[in-house]
């Protein structure tokens, strides 16, 4: 008599965040972005051990030294070490990217949601508030705001973040119209959860992918922003400094020409930085996208 075969086990199949997380993990692209994304913010970071010099301290016997053993990006006009004043100004350019991406996440989703959910009177009005921030030129709306509400760090943020919110409406209305039709919504709503919950607990959650490369994007084009506002006064406001208002000091044609060392670094940590995030965005959206048409990991 024959034993009979053990079943087989079953095969554990691999989670959908999981096999997203394989792709981007696999891409050499995206991890280099990672890579590079991960040595600005440690320095930016960590500038205090990294340079021991005040980055607003000013030493007139040492104004515009070139790179040497003491300074190793030489000094400004005032003295001041240019390396810790690049450290310290990323840490200004990355908080106002970062906190800008979140204004504009958190108000973008919100309307989007309830737009694509709701549909009707809703929907018209969020579209056409979305038309309409869409419709002015950004730059010149942001020196307007800029001019009128005024400068410095924490305007410039709310600033970005409210110009920015309306490409997130769009991605997260038009995932929502798709989901609000699916089974598991129409269970939920069987079983008597509210509008508002399953907004909440179905809808948001299955934005996420759409959010993130969103966020991976938009980071960069916040950067862009604040270098921009800085570079022409209406930034970031001495004593702080970002690498916009790095920049700016290149204005001037004897700064540009003969100290490349007061403005070049932060440019180069501004290319680098959007360079990573780059990076990161095409990996995350390959990542995500289902018909990408990198080779999914088996």
């Amino acid at each position: 008599m024959t034993t009979p075969a053990a079943p087989a086990s079953p095969v554990r199949g691999t989670s959908p965040i999981r096999a997203k997380f394989r792709r981007f993990a696999s891409d050499r692209i995206a991890m280099t972005g990672v890579v590079m994304f991960a040595v600005v913010a440690l320095l930016c970071i960590f500038a205090r051990q990294i340079c021991a010099f005040d980055p607003n301290g000013i030493d007139l016997t040492a104004a515009r030294q070139a790179p040497n053993a003491v300074h190793w990006l030489g000094t400004d006009q005032t003295g001041r070490d240019m390396l810790a004043r690049t450290l310290a100004a990323g840490q200004i350019s990355l908080l106002v990217g970062v906190c800008s991406v979140l204004i504009a996440l958190v108000i973008g989703t919100v309307l989007g949601a309830l737009a694509g959910y709701f549909g009707g009177w809703i929907d018209n009005l969020v579209m056409r508030l979305v038309d309409v921030v869409m419709t002015f030129p950004t730059v010149i709306v942001l020196l307007t705001l800029s001019a009128v509400i005024g400068s410095g760090t924490a305007n410039t943020i709310w600033i970005i973040g409210a110009l920015s919110w309306p490409l997130a409406c769009r991605l997260v209305r038009a995932r929502v119209l798709s989901i609000r039709e699916a089974d598991f919504v129409a269970a939920a709503r069987v079983m008597g959860a509210g509008d508002l919950y399953i907004i909440a607990r179905h809808c948001i959650p299955n934005t996420t992918d759409v959010l993130v490369v969103f966020a991976s994007l938009g980071f960069v084009a916040a950067i862009m922003a604040e270098a921009g506002l800085s570079f022409l006064g209406l930034g970031v406001q001495l004593p702080d400094a970002s690498w916009g208002s790095l920049l700016s000091i290149a204005r001037e044609a004897s700064v540009l020409k003969q100290y490349p060392w007061i403005w070049l670094p932060a440019g180069l940590f501004i290319v680098f930085t959007a360079l990573a995030a780059n990076f990161i965005g095409d990996g995350l959206r390959h990542a995500f996208d289902p018909k990408s048409n990198k080779e999914s990991v088996e």
